[in-house]
């Protein structure tokens, strides 16, 4: 049984990504096309009729955030595509990038066109490099047939197309570390109001969206029959990218529609658990996602559905990790990364991680006491509620679910199965 669809992967494989000929082959640009004669308006209700929401984490409606970009009042105003892809185990936009380059091309323009803007950028992640030559070859190539620049398609509509790679720094993945990155600043938060949407890259009004987001949007566009709409559950309608790693026979990138439960994923996308271990807890949402143990299987992948098992889809990465691993070395492992990872430009995030790693420490030589776990689930909740930026509200997501789903661990004088 295969629960895979091929809807925003249709074009994998389908076409040579060096040549822009070849991607109007398949239909290519058709979208951009079919955008410049519509009431941009018109764009965003689409989107809103299928509900598509961010697929950077967030999960804010995309039809909403279009909108909300285009009524600011404001000129020369800016879409940036957010390629950056740092949370751990989250890998489904470099496919997108890798296979379909041209659609993010049409999709970024496409966005410029609705939002009013004039300007669009690619924040990569240093780590992609090796996909700089083929994104900088899609854009001068979409420039040299009129896609780009001046005049586009005879409709006066006037946008360009920049790629910027940042420094390998996990907090650029938020929006205004990930401006301030752009404009060759030091990559760090900033308070907020003003909000980017009013007051962005350069001070402009900029509108900010993922790879994956972006993507959909060319082949809703070209959707006659309905595809899209007619796939998923509930309010969580269409598909889903998602990312699977860690101890499973088949790691990758898959394209599921909503509703498909995690058995389904793991066990038939995935290849199911190495040599036939048992689960011993899976995350959902990269390092700074929550997580489950074994009971989560027949949940279907849907927003509210994971949202009420205590999880979330976040960024679309699921990892899976088997008996051998204990909890407490795995919470180990993630408060290292964001122990490394953090800015340290506020003091919840900064002076929290670091003392939160201690407690884990001490919990992992049976040297912590019953206090010990009380101030280290009071510093994550104050973590959650002040921190600055996205990092620091979400870091011991982790944690705090595992407190709820692994108690005993956290006994003084318990053991860990």
């Amino acid at each position: 049984m295969s629960n895979q669809v091929k809807f925003l992967t249709k074009n994998f494989g389908q076409y040579d990504t060096s040549s822009i000929g070849s991607y109007m082959d398949i239909g290519g640009f058709e979208a951009l096309r079919k955008a410049v004669t519509m009431d941009p308006e018109k764009i965003c209700d689409m989107i809103t009729e299928v509900k598509v929401r961010g697929r950077g984490g967030a999960e804010y409606p995309l039809g909403r955030k279009w909108s909300q970009a285009r009524a600011v009042i404001g000129e020369n105003k800016v879409v940036v595509c957010n390629a950056d892809e740092g949370e751990t185990t989250t890998f489904k936009d470099r496919e997108l990038i890798q296979k379909d380059p041209f659609n993010l091309i049409e999709a970024l323009i496409i966005a410029g066109y609705v939002c009013g803007a004039t300007d669009g950028y690619i924040y990569m992640r240093a780590e992609y490099a090796c996909l700089r030559p083929l994104l900088l070859n899609a854009i001068r190539q979409a420039k040299n047939y009129g896609f780009l620049g001046e005049n586009i398609l005879g409709k006066g509509f006037n946008f360009n197309l920049h790629l910027y790679s940042g420094g390998g720094a996990y907090v650029c993945g938020e929006g205004t570390a990930l401006i301030r990155s752009i404009e060759g600043k030091a990559g760090r938060p900033r308070m907020k109001p003003p909000f980017i949407k009013v007051s962005g890259l350069f001070a402009r009004p900029t509108c900010l969206n993922n790879v994956e987001s972006l993507s959909i949007v060319p082949h809703l566009l070209t959707d006659k029959d309905k595809v899209y709409a007619s796939c998923g559950s509930g309010e969580s309608i269409g598909t889903k990218m998602i990312s699977i790693a860690g101890n499973v026979n088949n790691p990758g990138v898959f394209e599921i529609p909503f509703g498909t439960t995690v058995r389904e994923i793991i066990y038939n996308l995935a290849g199911g658990i190495q040599h036939d271990r048992e689960i011993q807890l899976i995350q959902f949402g990269g390092a700074s996602g929550k997580i489950a143990d074994a009971s989560i299987l027949d949940t279907p992948y849907t927003y509210d559905d994971l949202r009420n098992a205590g999880v979330m889809v976040g960024s679309g990465g699921i990892l899976v990790i088997d008996e051998r691993t204990s909890v407490i070395d795995f919470l180990r492992m993630n408060q290292e990364f964001f122990s490394e990872e953090s800015c340290g430009q506020c003091t919840p995030c900064r002076e929290g991680n670091l003392h939160i790693k201690i407690i884990l420490d001490k919990i992992a030589c049976h040297t912590a006491t019953q206090e010990d776990i009380r101030i280290m689930a009071t510093i994550a909740r104050v973590m959650s509620m002040s921190s600055l930026c996205g990092l620091g509200e979400t870091a011991q997501n982790t944690l705090q679910s595992a407190m709820l789903t692994f108690p005993e661990v956290f006994e003084v004088g318990g053991t860990e199965s």
